[in-house]
């Protein structure tokens, strides 16, 4: 971890033994001191719940309740989320360090599904303005609202809750995190795409309907779904680089987000004309072609994200083989977390 020097004012950098307290330093001391950092942690935890009550209120808005409602919709979704719920599974369970709690897991997965929202009402009320623009419209749209807007709310689905919390130790938990909102905003992107088609073909049942029509939506967005895994693992991760590297922070995950909107951005603008040109020169059906692209792009960073994990796993290893105990024995991975 870096080290981040403390900046210091000339007096205390000229005279550090001498009680500056209220003069050139501050601790928390007397009532008022207490009193402010009760107003301090108040506000903030206001802030975070009124944000979460909002994406309620926006989730809610823009159908997830009818969502709810509808078992057809209930059981596509879930079947649309297995490959990203795999994925996801997999991030988790290649993390060195100690597994995170069932309960900051679900905590992202449910601030993940919330925060979709919001990216749904600014894609929304943008896409119009961008689509005027013709075919380079859809392309700037991708890049500069698509892709940094949908990756920063699930980060935020991150920095809500787990960020904050003690048992996010580590760098590597941020790519957990971050792979977990992924899966809560593919979980909720997949039911409202799913119950918009639904609507529009004027409802499904539970029979046949479900094998036939509803297994094409499903299949369809089911493979988009490991995709915003990927996307957020990556995000996530520099999320985690930068809670233990504070002094760079703020560069850090705007790093992180650069990444995951570009690689996001160009997956949308390049998946039509990918899967049509794997279409024309296989004469493949167009869902199989959908499957090679999607598998090749996805594969091709989620087989990124897998290095960038195994060199954090290599180092976390490399690091606990040359600590020793005062017996000189090794120091085991239960002593050191």
């Amino acid at each position: 971890m870096q080290d981040v020097k403390k900046e210091t004012d000339p007096v205390e950098a000229a005279d550090d033994e001498r009680d500056l307290y209220g003069i050139s330093s501050w601790e928390r001391r007397s009532l008022l001191d207490g009193a402010s950092v009760a107003v301090y942690w108040v506000a903030v935890r206001t802030g975070q719940i009124l944000l979460v009550l909002l994406a309620l209120v926006i989730f809610l808005a823009v159908g997830g309740l009818s969502i709810l409602r509808e078992p057809v919709i209930g059981v596509l979704a879930i079947l649309s989320a297995l490959p990203a719920l795999a994925l996801a599974g997999y991030v988790w369970y290649s993390d060195v360090t100690t597994s995170e709690p069932l309960s900051l897991l679900a905590a992202t997965f449910i601030l993940g599904v919330l925060t979709a929202g919001f990216a749904a009402v600014v894609n929304g009320l943008l896409q119009p303005v961008f689509t005027t623009l013709g075919g380079i419209g859809m392309v700037l749209f991708f890049y500069l609202i698509v892709g940094p807007v949908e990756e920063s709310v699930k980060l935020l689905a991150v920095r809500l809750y787990a960020y904050n919390d003690a048992r996010f130790a580590a760098v590597i938990d941020g790519a957990v995190y971050g792979a977990v909102a992924g899966l809560g905003f593919a979980t909720i992107e997949n039911a409202l795409y799913i119950g918009r088609v639904v609507g529009e073909v004027g409802g499904l049942s539970l029979g046949l309907d479900l094998i036939g029509i509803g297994g094409d939506i499903t299949a369809t967005r089911a493979l988009a779904g490991p995709g915003h895994v990927v996307y957020s693992s990556f995000a996530g991760y520099y999320l985690g680089l930068a809670k233990f590297n504070p002094g760079n922070r703020g560069p850090i995950i705007v790093k992180g987000l650069i990444i995951a909107a570009v690689i996001h951005a160009t997956y949308n603008t390049t998946v039509g004309i990918g899967s049509g040109l794997i279409q024309a020169v296989t004469g493949l059906p167009q869902l199989p072609a959908f499957f090679i692209y999607v598998v090749l792009y996805v594969g091709g960073f989620g087989y990124l994200l897998y290095r960038k994990i195994q060199q954090y796993n290599n180092a976390h290893q490399a690091a606990h083989s040359n600590e020793t105990t005062e017996s000189g024995e090794p120091v085991t991975d239960a002593e050191t977390e």
